[in-house]
């Protein structure tokens, strides 16, 4: 799926939500001649930009960006298919020689690209031919119910009529008695070498930069995006998952008023930050405090070091 040519050494900028990543990739890239990969589970989906703090036309211009803008908010996304368009991405740099650095705070993907998913047992041919008749003879619909009835996690994540998957997913129940998404939640392979950076900040200091960005966020056009997505049908399962978007709708619907929103999105921000830190200690991690180091070219600088750019 991965070309080795990228494989050694993958470079990894982490840290919370709200700690300055984005400035600083910024300016490692235009001073390096880099390209950024997005970790981040929601920025792929169009039409979220503000609330998934994606980064801006202008930055797009400057600095060439990838795994923003890969699906319809409307379609199930999740890191299996993270990882399917993401080799991609990587193959492409490879031909061009480029380099590049993976930027964002999803553990669980960061997790997922150097250790890989595990994808069950081995197909069985016999199985599956079953399996394909079935589908054939009774229908998506009815397939994607046993599915549901014995593996509601993979059933949620699938289409009706994504009949591979949905194949897949079956077959590997059947011949083990255990979901695929419980296979899914084991690593296929040992870590691949990777220089992991991350940008730290004592938690009040967090706490309250969060509080910032969130009202700069609604300030910018966060509500009207809200009422786009609404306009067009809403989000689909993964998309609703994102921090505030259900907030921000409540607010543009008037029912949660302007400082109830905020407080609501700023503790849920927190929680996630804290939840983030947790995924941070399964990794060797260089850490920078941006308390000590403020100017984003500064922390570019440090982050490049240990880059060995």
């Amino acid at each position: 799926m991965f070309p080795q040519a990228l494989q050694e050494p993958l470079r990894f900028l982490i840290g919370p939500t709200a700690v300055g990543k984005s400035a600083t990739a910024m300016q490692l890239a235009l001073f390096h001649g880099l390209e950024l990969i997005s970790l981040d589970s929601m920025q792929v989906y169009t039409g979220m930009d503000i609330g998934t703090a994606k980064p801006s036309a202008a930055e797009q211009a400057a600095v060439r960006h990838h795994m923003l803008d890969r699906v319809s908010p409307h379609e199930r996304y999740d890191v299996s298919r993270y990882l399917g368009d993401l080799g991609e991405v990587e193959s492409q740099l490879a031909e061009r020689a480029a380099r590049a650095v993976h930027i964002g705070g999803t553990g669980f993907y960061l997790k997922a690209r150097l250790a890989g998913l595990f994808d069950g047992p081995a197909v069985d041919a016999a199985l599956r031919a079953t399996l394909e008749q079935r589908y054939e003879q009774e229908g998506a619909a009815a397939l994607h119910a046993q599915l549901t009835a014995v593996d509601p996690a993979s059933a949620a994540r699938l289409h009706a009529n994504d009949r591979k998957r949905i194949v897949r997913a079956l077959e590997v129940y059947l011949q083990t008695a255990r979901p695929l998404s419980e296979w899914q939640q084991q690593w296929s392979a040992t870590p691949k070498p990777a220089r992991i950076v991350g940008l730290t900040l004592a938690v009040g200091e967090l706490d309250r930069r969060i509080v910032e960005r969130v009202r700069a966020m609604l300030s910018s056009g966060w509500v009207e995006e809200v009422r786009a997505l609404d306009a067009q049908g809403w989000l689909g399962p993964t998309a609703a998952q994102a921090l505030g978007y259900g907030e921000v709708r409540a607010l543009s619907r008037g029912e949660l008023s302007l400082s109830a929103c905020v407080d609501a999105i700023s503790l849920a921000t927190r929680q996630f930050a804290r939840k983030q830190r947790t995924w941070w200690r399964k990794f060797d991690v260089n850490w920078i405090d941006v308390a000590q180091h403020r100017d984003p070219a500064e922390r570019a600088a440090l982050v490049a070091s240990h880059f060995e750019l």
